[in-house]
């Protein structure tokens, strides 16, 4: 965890203990705190030290246990503003995928030039909804969220509109191993191929493929989307990082520019994704 991130949440921790201290009836204990909200004990202690994050639940129910509802808003906004920087799966998808994906279709919303890579598996924008439907079900899988899969595919092919606003435009890298990642079945990641074909003629969409046999300047590492030069959004198996400080958003800039070195582009692009093809099953 972020040093940033840590020193916020026990921030926090020091507020909801000037609430509990403060309560207008006179000051709580930490377990009359606990009886009030109907916890453990240790969970307030938890909460007060930093050591771990409050739900807008366990906020909501803190104000008002200690007398003091109007503190909500603020304790809400304090919360959100550290979150805005690290997004736990646990916590994004404790009612599913879709409202991830209605996230990322109002940032998308909001941007017009974007750049990204991946290196495991095709790009969100560009998947079919066989082929989405098998991501959502395995990430669900893992993560033992929810199963709102048909949601959450419908949500991901309503931002793939941005793909024909002229307005808007996608400079995109895929590693080749992508390709070939069989997260699906053979017959699925075929139509998948078959789309990428047709994806390379759109005039709002550059698509590079770096070969597996590139010389990197690099390795091909983790999965991220840059919006507009303002702001970067990174996939790592716990959590979504929303990065927006300027040196770690050129950090990536760069970075997306130095595998752009190593990608083909047009022909040589189609040719890669026909070899994919002809290799399945």
């Amino acid at each position: 965890m972020s040093t940033d991130y840590q020193k916020a949440r026990e921030a926090l921790g020091i507020r909801l203990r000037e609430l509990r201290l403060s309560a207008p009836g006179g000051r709580l204990t930490g377990t009359e705190l606990a009886d009030r909200c109907g916890w453990h004990k240790s969970k307030v202690s938890k909460l007060e030290n930093g050591r771990t994050t409050p739900t807008p639940d366990c906020l909501r129910t803190w104000a008002e246990a200690t007398g003091q509802p109007e503190a909500y808003d603020e304790l809400l906004a304090h919360l959100r503003g550290f979150e805005s920087h690290i997004r736990s799966w646990r916590r994004q998808l404790a009612s599913g995928h879709k409202a991830v994906q209605d996230t990322h279709l109002r940032a998308h919303a909001d941007a017009s030039v974007f750049r990204g890579w991946e290196s495991s598996m095709i790009f969100g924008i560009l998947q079919t909804p066989d082929y989405a439907r098998a991501v959502f079900t395995r990430y669900a899988e893992l993560q033992r969220s929810p199963r709102d899969t048909e949601e959450a595919v419908r949500s991901r092919m309503k931002r793939q509109e941005a793909l024909y606003d002229s307005s808007k435009h996608f400079h995109l890298i895929l590693w080749e191993a992508a390709l070939h990642a069989l997260i699906c079945p053979p017959s699925v990641l075929a139509a998948q191929l078959d789309r990428l074909t047709g994806v390379i003629g759109l005039s709002t969409v550059e698509l590079g493929i770096i070969p597996l046999s590139a010389t990197l300047k690099i390795p091909p590492a983790t999965a991220f989307w840059i919006y507009d030069d303002r702001q970067v959004i990174v996939e790592n198996w716990h959590a979504e990082l929303w990065v927006d400080d300027e040196a770690s958003v050129d950090t990536y800039a760069r970075t997306w520019r130095t595998l752009r070195e190593s990608a083909v582009y047009g022909a040589d692009a189609q040719n890669l994704i026909s070899a994919a093809r002809r290799s399945l099953p």
